[in-house]
C-alpha cells in the first residue's frame, strides 16, 4: 500500500484536507519493522542503478520548519552506500546566485547517472519563500511554475527518475516539536527565532505549497505529500516511496547488467584468445 499521498495532478488537493497525524493503519513497532525491511530492499536497488549505470534518481525534499527534512534524510538514506547517494542543500540564495536566474544554481546539483542526490530544500523555495516574503512580484513567482515544469520534464528525459516529497507537518506539532527545542541542550543548537517568526505566516505558506503541489505534479516528477507528525510513519512513508519509485527499473537494470557480463566475458575470451 502507500503511505503517502499521491497527487495526480487533476485533482487539486487541500493540505488541511490530509490528516499529518496519519498512521497508515499499522502501529509503531509494524512501521519500524517494515522501514528495516524496506531499506533493505533499497540498498539493493541502489546497487543495481549505480552498476548499471542508465538512471539517476533526484529526491526532492520540502517541508516547513520541523518536519523532519534532515531525520528522514538520516533514517532513509543513511544506509545507502554514500559513494552514490549525497545531499544537497539551498539555503537563502547569494549575491551571485541572485545574479543568475532561479534555476542556475539548481541543475549543477542534479545527480549524475548511477547516483542517487537528495535536495534538502530546493528550486521551490523560489515559489514559496519569494511568494510569501514578496522577494520578486507575482508576475515573477507565478511564471516558474512552468520553468520549474518544464526543467523537470528535462531531467526525466534524461533518464533521472525525480521524486518529490512534501513533509506535511501540523501546526500544533511543529508548535510542539519548536517548544521542544528549548529544553533539549542536544537540540538547542537549531534554535531560531527565524523559526517562529515564519509560523506568522502559516496560511500564507499553505496557499503557497498548495499551488506548487497541485500546479507542478506531473507523471514524470510526481509529488507525494507524507504525514510527518509522527516520525516514524513519515521515515516509512518516505523509504516506500523511494523503493516504489526504483522498482519498475529492477528488471531493466538486470538486463543491463546482463549484458555488460556478457561483454566482458567475451573481452576476456578474446584476450585469452590472443595473448596465447
Amino acid at each position: 500500500m502507500s503511505y503517502a499521498h499521491l497527487l495526480d495532478g487533476k485533482h487539486p488537493i487541500t493540505l488541511d484536507a490530509l490528516d499529518a497525524n496519519d498512521n497508515g493503519g499499522v502501529n509503531r513497532k509494524e512501521g519500524e519493522e517494515l522501514l528495516e525491511r524496506i531499506t533493505g530492499e533499497l540498498v539493493a536497488l541502489q546497487e543495481l542503478m549505480y552498476a548499471a549505470g542508465t538512471h539517476s534518481l533526484l529526491v526532492v525534499l520540502q517541508g516547513r520548519d520541523t518536519s523532519g527534512k534532515d531525520g528522514a534524510i538520516r533514517k532513509v538514506f543513511g544506509p545507502l552506500d554514500s559513494q552514490s547517494c549525497s545531499v544537497a542543500s539551498f539555503k537563502v540564495p547569494t549575491e551571485e546566485e541572485l545574479a543568475h536566474d532561479f534555476l542556475w544554481r539548481v541543475h549543477p546539483e542534479t545527480p549524475a547517472k548511477g547516483h542517487i542526490r537528495i535536495f534538502n530544500r530546493s528550486h521551490y523555495e523560489d515559489v514559496l519563500v519569494a511568494r510569501v516574503h514578496g522577494l520578486v512580484p507575482e508576475s515573477v513567482w507565478r511564471t516558474r511554475y512552468e520553468h520549474i515544469n518544464a526543467f523537470e520534464k528535462l531531467l526525466a528525459d534524461s533518464s533521472t527518475i525525480v521524486l518529490k516529497l512534501y513533509l506535511h507537518i501540523s501546526r500544533d506539532e511543529q508548535e510542539r516539536r519548536l517548544l521542544e527545542r528549548e529544553k533539549d541542550p542536544t537540540k538547542a543548537w537549531k534554535l531560531s527565532v527565524g523559526d517562529w517568526k515564519e509560523r506568522e505566516h502559516w496560511d500564507e505558506y499553505t496557499a503557497a505549497y498548495q499551488d506548487a503541489l497541485n500546479v507542478c505534479s506531473r507523471p514524470h516528477a510526481p509529488w507525494l505529500v507524507v504525514p510527518a507528525d509522527r516520525k516514524w510513519y513519515r521515515n516509512l512513508a518516505v523509504a516506500e516511496a523511494v523503493r516504489d519509485a526504483l522498482e519498475p527499473y529492477r528488471a531493466q537494470w538486470l538486463d543491463r547488467l546482463e549484458e555488460m557480463s556478457h561483454a566482458g566475458r567475451r573481452e576476456l575470451e578474446e584476450y585469452r584468445t590472443t595473448s596465447r
